[in-house]
């Protein structure tokens, strides 16, 4: 089970990098680079009158040469639509269909969903999981990773900047590595206040903080290399993954609770719905694509997590009420 994971893993990050290498042949068109040039000249001259650009639009700040590109985007793909040719993508991106001004609306509708999904998790975790409990500033700090996460996911796909795509990028890369610090604390137990496991864990803080500081240099001082990032959360991600499915296995054997099981099978989950990447396709109705699908397939599992957190805490405090009254 945890040598699956990899290899699929990997097949995802080599089919998402060999797209990438083909992701510009639109904007490389002659039909579409002309139509630009033309709209630019007629439509964006200070001092010919230039085309009105709606207010919702500019609040979104996009500017005209912008939107003659987006309008060629969409006569070249009519045009080759009707001549029986493919759609292409252009800039790395398909041709959406604008909502409001927002480039991938689904993507943006469910980025929303997942961080509510948070949100809600957290107020779960804070009703249901009593403050003594040592393990639940973890369990909530990762909620706000979350719902940090998915805001920033939100505001790219509404408008893709290289502002916006660096802090999308950074806050994920900071959700995918807490969900790997904070794994071992639950799996191993770090949390307990024994010598040796607070030292362990005071290292593993400042191992983990590093590789953060380390990768955020790397992509914002050295060089913004997609390929790296990619690989980066691949790994962090197999880390946890494997050691979550490692625990659901243990804690099922031990007690045979049909909850200890979900870790597993929200892996698995993520395994599958991952498989959308691969599947990547032209948006349905100019809007839903397989990259908004994979944001759509991600809201299950985390409701499902969030259960699994409180049923996880809820059994651990049970067993610790019957330990003291055996020693008792």
């Amino acid at each position: 089970m945890l040598r699956r994971p990899f290899s699929f893993l990997t097949l995802v990050v080599v089919c998402l990098l060999w797209r990438t290498a083909e992701a510009s042949l639109g904007d490389r068109l002659p039909e579409f680079r002309e139509c630009v040039e033309v709209c630019s000249r007629e439509n964006c001259d200070p001092n010919n009158n230039p085309t009105h650009i709606p207010f919702h639009h500019r609040l979104l700040f996009w500017t005209c040469p912008q939107e003659c590109d987006y309008t060629c985007q969409h006569i070249v793909t009519e045009r080759r639509l009707a001549a029986g040719q493919p759609i292409t993508q252009f800039h790395g991106k398909w041709p959406f269909v604008r909502v409001l001004g927002m480039q991938e609306p689904f993507s943006v509708l469910f980025s929303l969903g997942n961080m509510v999904a948070h949100q809600n998790g957290l107020a779960k975790l804070r009703q249901s999981i009593p403050a003594s409990y040592p393990l639940r500033p973890y369990y909530v700090l990762f909620a706000c990773f979350g719902v940090a996460t998915w805001v920033f996911s939100s505001v790219f796909h509404v408008r893709d900047f290289r502002l916006t795509e660096q802090l999308d990028y950074f806050a994920a890369g900071a959700g995918v590595l807490y969900g790997m610090y904070y794994t071992p604390i639950r799996v191993f137990r770090l949390d307990r206040p024994t010598p040796r496991r607070r030292s362990v864990l005071r290292l593993w803080s400042v191992f983990c903080c590093s590789l953060y500081v380390a990768h955020v240099a790397y992509l914002k001082l050295w060089r913004w290399n997609y390929s790296y990032n990619m690989a980066a959360n691949v790994v962090v991600g197999l880390v946890q993954n494997s050691l979550w499915s490692y625990f659901s296995w243990k804690k099922w054997r031990a007690s045979h609770k049909t909850w200890a099981v979900w870790p597993g099978v929200i892996v698995a989950w993520l395994m599958m719905v991952m498989s959308l990447e691969l599947l990547d396709f032209p948006p349905l109705w100019g809007a839903l694509d397989a990259h908004s699908l994979w944001h759509l397939g991600t809201i299950g599992p985390t409701i499902l997590w969030y259960n699994f957190l409180v049923k996880d805490a809820q059994d651990d405090l049970a067993n610790s009420v019957k330990s003291k009254d055996v020693k008792a």
